[in-house]
């Protein structure tokens, strides 16, 4: 995959201006894609400081695997809550690189437009990729919402300033919800749409659970394995 430019800094301060001045770049605009292939993303963290990153490459009629690839790198940036792309974005984009393959949308562990500046990690992503991403995160960040009732594929809308950033949707019964919001190109409601269109009988949509299953596999055979040797 081709990625022109980068939007990297280990500044801070830096770090949020570029937030601030690209989220007025963003387009939420789905424009009725056609969507064959989707790709998850998902990064774990097998030894300090070095990322493991993991994408996987689905038939979106079945939702069957076609490729799995990964990315080992060391990590630059800290963790700061609400600048998590600058830590792991550049690794995702190093792992994008390696595809050879059109993906017609992407699902990413992480937040969108549902971040303080309205620039999460999936949106950075999509901003530099120019593909549409989907922003799929387990834990609540920025926006409110009322919790969505114990019933499966029930959802309450994510809000900020009375506008709509994204859903709150209960995806497995007995489960806590996940928050779904746009990243680029695609809006908040296809954003669920998509995702419910890709949640079987688990909790997360099959592109990022089948990215964080494999995650948790790969380390074991790249890291425990050699430290067992």
């Amino acid at each position: 995959m081709d990625i022109p430019g980068v939007l990297w800094t280990k500044d801070r301060n830096e770090a949020l201006k570029i937030q601030r001045n690209f989220a007025k770049k963003l387009n939420l605009n789905f424009e009725n894609r056609k969507i064959d292939t989707v790709g998850g993303i998902d990064l774990s963290f097998p030894q300090k400081g070095i990322a493991l990153a993991i994408l996987t490459i689905l038939s979106f009629k079945d939702l069957k695997m076609k490729k799995i690839i990964y990315h080992i790198s060391k990590v630059e940036f800290p963790y700061i809550s609400g600048l998590l792309s600058f830590r792991e974005g550049p690794i995702i984009i190093d792992l994008l690189k390696k595809v050879d393959e059109e993906i017609d949308l992407f699902f990413i562990d992480g937040q969108g437009i549902a971040h303080p500046r309205s620039f999460g990690l999936a949106s950075h992503i999509g901003t530099l990729i120019k593909k549409p991403t989907i922003g799929i995160a387990k834990s609540h960040l920025y926006g409110k919402f009322n919790i969505p009732l114990n019933i499966k594929n029930d959802f309450k809308e994510l809000t900020s300033s009375d506008k709509i950033i994204g859903y709150v949707l209960r995806s497995k019964e007995n489960c806590n919800p996940i928050f779904i919001s746009p990243g680029n190109y695609i809006d908040s409601e296809t954003s669920l749409k998509m995702v419910k269109r890709s949640i079987t009988k688990y909790k997360l949509p099959e592109p990022t659970r089948l990215a964080h299953k494999y995650s948790q596999i790969y380390k074991k055979k790249l890291f425990i394995s050699k430290i067992n040797d």
